[in-house]
């Protein structure tokens, strides 16, 4: 394996798994609360 298929890897790698963490860390900080979401239905 050559050096720069490695370096293409390694990038390739960290912005899957780069994606995935912010993916996760922005579920987690802005959760889906289903109450709110019925009660602005409820006051259009």
């Amino acid at each position: 394996m050559s050096a720069s298929a490695i370096v293409m890897m390694v990038i390739a790698l960290t912005v899957v798994w780069g994606g995935l963490l912010a993916s996760i860390l922005w579920i987690w900080r802005h959760p889906e609360t289903p109450e709110s979401d019925e009660m602005r239905a409820t006051e259009q």
